[in-house]
């Protein structure tokens, strides 16, 4: 890609795009149209009579550290306790509600909402006017979810563009992420439903320290959901407050398709990345719990390998 600077050496590369807030928004909003017409943007082989679930992958401009200018970040939720997959960082969103979401998806139609003010609407509810109808529901669905889990002010939220359809197996359900630039909001207010939201600068998942294979143990009860006592899954680490935050599973997939799809850039290749062992608890399938990773002392006991 044209206009690429060096950051910290010759393994951290980053578009200088990325430092252009406007010009990277005009860039995300092109690639995302072209891929609108693509067969799996809203279905997934393999995985049909499922549920389906709307997330919004936000960006946008955020203090990272207290005194740091801000810059461009990928904002997610931590999930609670109280939840399924307590622990996990994920996109905001949920399941679609049959009784309210077809009536929010209808003002989105109206001059001014997200939907209205995205540059290629008029084009595409003329040449796909089906496809527009769904993509209503769901993107009404994610800014919703939004609301309820962070307080996402969706007359902040540009909309940028969908990406394709995720299918999650273990929860039994199709996954469709909208694409959102979070403008002028620089706080949120999570729920019960979220422990906290993290902001991953959009520079730091271009370096490749910082992947890794995360190595899950799996309780016996949930061997069969996860075929088998150990899974190797790729992940992101993100040291944050004194805290390592891991980006894996389907977020994972989202965001790396989302980095290679606007930049070309891949993560390394699994079975070169250092390993980070995780316990999986019991209750991870039902909240209460979390994965985490082995802390130091218990890796130097040899219960687990470190980096």
């Amino acid at each position: 890609m044209a206009g690429m600077a060096d950051l910290e050496g010759k393994d951290r590369v980053i578009p200088s795009v990325i430092e252009n807030p406007s010009l990277l928004q005009s860039h995300i909003l092109s690639v995302l149209q072209k891929n609108c017409n693509g067969k799996s943007l809203f279905q997934v082989e393999g995985c049909k009579g499922v549920a389906s679930s709307s997330v919004m992958l936000l960006l946008g401009e955020q203090v990272v550290r207290e005194g740091d200018p801000p810059e461009v970040c990928v904002i997610l939720n931590k999930r609670s306790s109280m939840v399924p997959q307590p622990g996990d960082l994920c996109c905001p969103g949920g399941t679609v509600e049959k009784s309210l979401d077809p009536y929010l998806a209808k003002l989105l139609w109206l001059p001014g909402s997200p939907l209205f003010r995205w540059p290629y609407w008029e084009q595409f509810r003329s040449e796909q006017p089906q496809r527009a109808r769904l993509m209503s529901l769901l993107l009404a669905a994610g800014l919703r979810e939004s609301w309820e889990e962070m307080r996402l002010n969706p007359l902040f939220t540009r909309f940028m563009g969908p990406l394709p359809a995720q299918c999650l197996l273990l929860f039994h359900r199709i996954i469709h992420p909208m694409v959102g630039w979070v403008s002028w909001q620089k706080k949120f207010v999570p729920s019960w439903e979220v422990e906290k939201v993290v902001s991953i600068p959009l520079r730091s998942l271009f370096n490749r320290f910082q992947y890794a294979r995360y190595r899950l143990y799996v309780p016996k009860s949930l061997e069969k959901e996860f075929h088998g006592g150990t899974k190797d899954f790729a992940c992101f680490l993100y040291p944050h407050q004194g805290e390592t935050e891991i980006l894996w599973g389907v977020t994972y997939k989202i965001v790396t398709y989302f980095m290679d799809l606007l930049f070309g850039f891949k993560p390394p290749s699994m079975d070169r990345l250092p390993l980070v062992p995780g316990v999986l608890d019991e209750n991870y399938m039902n909240g209460r719990q979390s994965a985490s990773i082995f802390s130091a002392r218990e890796r130097n006991d040899g219960n687990g390998s470190g980096r």
